[in-house]
């Protein structure tokens, strides 16, 4: 039987989020990012929302777990948790934070939040983390 241990886990890539998001407290837009190697803590990727892929840059602090991306529409900012269920030997990261809107987006100067997921196989020790998965809305 494994037990838990403490252990540094960074973002997977390349990789796969599915990303929610709420503007204004409001239910706004389902989509899903794809995330390249990150390289220096640069990111890059693309947003597909409704079928178009929006290009993101931005950067990614290892130490504080943080990431910064902007697209032409909003600027992202959040966290990176971890959520292991050893039991079906899945590993979930989860992102999630704040936005803005900006234009030329009909809803520029509006905040939000966001949340984006993914999962891995758990191939080692799961990680203790005291954090519950998002709930989706």
């Amino acid at each position: 039987m494994q037990t838990a241990q403490q252990t540094m886990v960074s973002i997977p890539f390349p990789s796969v989020w599915g990303i929610h998001a709420a503007i204004a407290g409001r239910p706004s837009f389902g989509a899903y990012s794809t995330l390249t190697p990150i390289t220096d803590n640069r990111v890059i990727g693309k947003v597909n929302f409704c079928g178009t892929p929006i290009p993101i840059n931005g950067s990614w602090d290892e130490n504080t777990k943080q990431i910064r991306f902007d697209s032409p529409y909003a600027t992202f900012s959040g966290n990176l948790a971890i959520f292991d269920e050893p039991q079906i030997r899945i590993r979930h990261f989860i992102l999630n934070g704040r936005l803005i809107m900006k234009p030329p987006s009909l809803q520029a100067g509006e905040y939000g939040t966001w949340v984006a997921t993914t999962d891995r196989a758990l191939t080692g020790y799961p990680v203790i983390s005291g954090t519950l998965p998002p709930v989706r809305f």
